[in-house]
């Protein structure tokens, strides 16, 4: 179900990536509709209904994990869930982003307002204060295996809920009693489930992984225009872009990214001026950007569609079903996206390490480009420290491509025997497209380098206003200069995404489209 007048409704209407986004910077309106609020409350009344009948249920009336055969009072279910609370913030390392903790409340309001989960409505309500009020938790990056769900870092989320834990709010981080004081907010009593319907679930990884998607997606688009340049700067062919050949093997990743390479060169004097060359062939580097770029599209495509149906699901436990049915299962394992996290980490990887490669090829010189991309060497080093950083980020990157969920320790006194480090999976993706988004700014710098000794000759209309914006920002360089500052421009550009926003401008003025035959798939909506 789709959101109407821009207005989504939690736990009722598809929530996708592109919305979870909308929701986090305050583009779409959210609430509760009636319906979502009736299922809530019934799925409360179904808890309270258990409780007061005394018959053992995990979680409601039992301990937690290795604990779940210890009954607990009617009296001290409630006492229980703040405890959970407590004693599972456990978390170490650095606070993940203010966006990420943000996403994370979203997502888990989402999947509560499902209507399996025996949440209160006021605790559902004071979670959606926290998102609209950017009263967003503290969360430390490091603890969870990905088993139970998350468990220490919702934990860490959900403490201002009971009046403890540190908040980010109006730009300070602050104590939740410091916050309480400002806006006259008190802490909840948590009812029987609650804080094990809080704790339990994927919005960790799932909040990762929407942020992968994302800056994967920033770079895969990016890397198709700057190996489009590169192709341009050292004279190579558009042969291994044609569209029949790539009908022969027709993965959509790789169809996708022949024909966005082919709209780029469109209209190029370069290549019309060495189309008769002797050359036979190209380096793989170049020849095999549909093959390698569009691999990696194939992955996110994968991760997308696995992460559009965690981010409607109901992932917490026991399930509540109805009053005498309460699932204890294992929706809230994180085995599903750790996967899928451990294969993008790899997909973004080799972005870098073909992007080092032609970074590489254009430093060797030839076909009237000078050795290391500048006339004047002996005195001048030229570009060819460049290539030390990009070789060093592309090593890293390899180590950082073991999977997480190869890996598994037991938990829990062996309760949580298989655990899926989907939280490792999602915080190393992240790092790993991080330090592509570095190779692909070097990459930029030395495709322009290399596109200056083709004047006077034009690339096509798209290439040559991306190398012009380039120069808006880093100049063309004859002689040795400080290149780490050149780098750290360039670096910013690519984060932003201004390089794809600038494209997509020229072509709805220009009236060009995409010559692929997909393009919304590989969108994020």
């Amino acid at each position: 179900m789709k959101p109407t007048d821009k207005h989504f409704h939690y736990g009722e209407d598809l929530l996708t990536v592109g919305r979870a986004l909308q929701l986090a910077d305050g583009t779409l309106a959210a609430t509760l509709s009636d319906k979502t609020i009736a299922k809530i409350k019934k799925s409360a009344d179904h808890v309270q209904q258990m409780v007061d009948r005394g018959a053992p249920v995990y979680g409601i009336n039992t301990g937690f994990g290795p604990l779940c055969t210890t009954s607990i009072s009617k009296e001290e279910t409630r006492i229980l869930q703040s405890n959970i609370l407590q004693s599972h913030s456990v978390g170490v390392g650095e606070p993940i982003t203010t966006e990420l903790a943000k996403l994370m409340l979203i997502l888990k309001v989402h999947a509560l307002a499902k209507g399996h989960s025996g949440i209160q409505l006021a605790t559902l309500e004071r979670i959606i204060w926290h998102i609209e009020n950017d009263a967003i938790p503290v969360v430390p990056s490091q603890g969870s295996v990905g088993a139970s769900g998350d468990l220490a870092p919702l934990a860490h989320l959900f403490l201002p809920l009971i009046g403890i834990g540190k908040v980010r709010y109006q730009n300070k981080e602050i104590a939740t009693q410091t916050l309480f004081e400002k806006t006259g907010l008190s802490p909840l009593k948590l009812g029987p489930k609650e804080g094990l319907a809080l704790i339990n679930g994927t919005q960790f990884i799932s909040a990762h992984a929407v942020w992968v998607l994302i800056k994967l997606q920033n770079c895969l688009k990016q890397a198709d225009i700057i190996g489009a340049m590169m192709l341009e700067g050292l004279q190579g062919s558009i042969s291994p872009f044609n569209e029949k050949l790539h009908a022969l093997r027709p993965f959509k990743g790789n169809q996708h990214v022949a024909g966005r390479i082919r709209t780029l060169l469109k209209g190029s004097e370069i290549l019309e001026e060495h189309i008769d060359c002797d050359r036979v062939q190209d380096p793989y580097s170049l020849r095999c950007m549909p093959q390698v770029h569009g691999a990696s599209r194939n992955t996110w495509l994968h991760l997308k569609e696995l992460l559009e149906v965690e981010l409607n699901s109901v992932t917490d436990n026991p399930v509540i079903i109805d009053e005498n049915n309460a699932i204890s299962g294992g929706n809230f394992h994180g085995q599903p996206l750790a996967m899928a996290l451990d294969y993008a980490a790899l997909a973004a990887s080799e972005l870098g390490n073909i992007s080092d490669r032609r970074i590489y090829l254009a430093l060797e010189g030839g076909h009237g480009v000078p050795q290391l991309l500048m006339k004047d060497t002996g005195i001048n080093s030229g570009y060819m420290m460049l290539q030390y950083t990009s070789a060093a980020l592309a090593s890293e990157n390899k180590g950082l491509c073991f999977p997480a969920s190869a890996d598994s320790i037991p938990t829990s006194l062996g309760q949580e025997d298989h655990v899926s480090m989907g939280s490792i999976s999602g915080r190393k993706a992240l790092q790993v497209i991080e330090n592509v988004e570095k190779i692909l700014a070097i990459e930029l710098l030395t495709a322009a380098q290399a596109f200056e000794f083709r004047k006077p000759l034009k690339s096509g209309l798209l290439l040559d206003e991306v190398h012009k914006f380039l120069r808006e920002k880093v100049s063309f360089a004859d002689k040795d200069r400080v290149f780490a500052d050149d780098i750290e421009r360039t670096i910013e550009l690519i984060k932003s995404g201004s390089i794809i926003d600038l494209i997509q401008n020229v072509m709805n003025e220009k009236n060009i489209t995409w010559g692929t035959p997909f393009g919304e798939e590989f969108e994020i909506l």
